[in-house]
């Protein structure tokens, strides 16, 4: 048996909080992603003395622009908030007393469009400005004409999800910009998980978008951090619109709870840089090595196959270069059983349950527990047989 059956996290323990093996993915509920060794050794020097949140907001915006191909950019506490500040930012401006009434007032502009078949969750992120969602189209489509058709004196702006663009009876980005622009609307695109491929991170700009909502934790960078880019006048919108000089300025604005430490807004740059730097196809390539030692280990193990599958951002199995293991039980029910011995185990370790699938990503398996990982999978398997 492997000597890897224990996490060192004196700090857990003291707790009494059980430390996990993520075999699940990047997910907010187990912390996002880990941040590599040189940037949590930057963040220490960071953390060690002060600095002006102020000016370093400043500093890391400009160079995360020129980073992405954008006018501006601002550092947010992840894209939900950035969803938030970006509608603040359209019903508001720079009118620093509609800012200090939000999310109610009197501003003229309320409505945030969304095409009917671009509705999710997180558009619920945007009504803590004070927005109201409006939808454009019907079940069946929403048309460039429909959604035209929509815009009037209340409309603040448009909010679309980049995952949802060109998806079946919606109009692309780059046509609801043109119509946009034609009203002066700025549009607001939710691009939280889409920092890879490199070229998708300028492409929503260059489409169009005036704002552009990332989150940090999906290129290794804080769980709690993310960054908005786009137009020079919004993202200055932002800026008055969030939670520095709460207590020394003017006003008090809207984006006071929105508030970040030094670490988070320099720990995003640092892992946006890292980012564009690495070599992703030496990243790929690990994951394909480390599914196929995986399931070689677990070749011999009656009743269950195994698959090497890409087990995307937005929880989907597609053939493609793999990032998971995919363990296939023939007996029904078994799959269940499995994730729960697996979960229930010294240390827990915790995988994404498909039906009668058990979806293990390695990304966020440290190399050193994928024994250990292979281990725990042929005992759960052996003990329901």
């Amino acid at each position: 048996m492997s000597t890897h059956t224990h996490l060192r996290t004196e700090p857990y323990e003291r707790l009494g909080v059980a430390p996990v093996i993520n075999a699940c993915g990047i997910y907010t509920d187990l912390g996002g992603s880990c941040l590599s060794e040189s940037v949590w050794e930057a963040l220490t020097e960071v953390n060690a003395s002060w600095a002006s949140i102020p000016a370093l907001l400043d500093a890391t915006g400009r160079r995360i622009a020129e980073l992405v191909g954008a006018e501006a950019a601002r550092v947010v506490p992840g894209a939900s908030a950035a969803i938030a500040l970006s509608a603040a930012a359209c019903i508001a401006g720079r009118d620093g007393e509609l800012n200090e009434q939000l999310p109610h007032g009197t501003a003229p502009r309320r409505d945030l469009l969304m095409q009917r078949g671009h509705r999710y969750k997180y558009g619920r992120c945007a009504l803590l400005s004070g927005a109201s969602i409006v939808e454009a189209g019907d079940a069946e489509q929403t048309t460039a004409d429909q959604l035209e058709a929509a815009i009037g004196p209340h409309t603040a702006g448009i909010l679309l999800p980049a995952h949802l663009d060109g998806a079946h009876g919606t109009v692309p980005l780059r046509t609801v910009s043109e119509i946009a622009r034609r009203h002066r609307v700025p549009v607001i695109v939710d691009a939280a998980y889409l920092s890879y491929p490199l070229e998708l991170l300028p492409s929503f700009t260059q489409a169009g978008a005036d704002l552009v909502c990332f989150s940090a934790k999906y290129f290794w960078g804080p769980n709690g951090g993310g960054f908005v880019a786009g137009r020079a006048d919004l993202v200055a919108a932002i800026v008055e619109l969030d939670f520095t000089r709460y207590e020394s300025g003017p006003r008090l604005t809207f984006g006071r709870p929105f508030k970040l430490d030094r670490t988070t807004i320099v720990g995003t740059l640092l892992a946006l840089e890292e980012w564009l730097a690495m070599d992703h196809e030496a990243r790929w390539a690990s994951y394909a090595q480390r599914v196929a030692a995986l399931r070689e280990a677990l070749a011999d193990v009656p009743g269950v196959g195994t698959l090497a599958r890409q087990f995307t951002l937005d929880e989907r199995l597609v053939e493609a270069a793999p990032n998971a293991l995919v363990v296939e039980p023939e007996r029904a029910g078994a799959a269940a059983q499995i994730e729960r011995t697996l979960a229930d185990g010294e240390p827990s370790i915790l995988c994404v349950r498909e039906g009668e699938q058990l979806v293990f990503a390695v990304e966020t398996i440290r190399e050193h527990h994928d024994v250990l990982v292979g281990e725990r999978i042929r005992a759960a398997v052996e003990a329901i047989a």
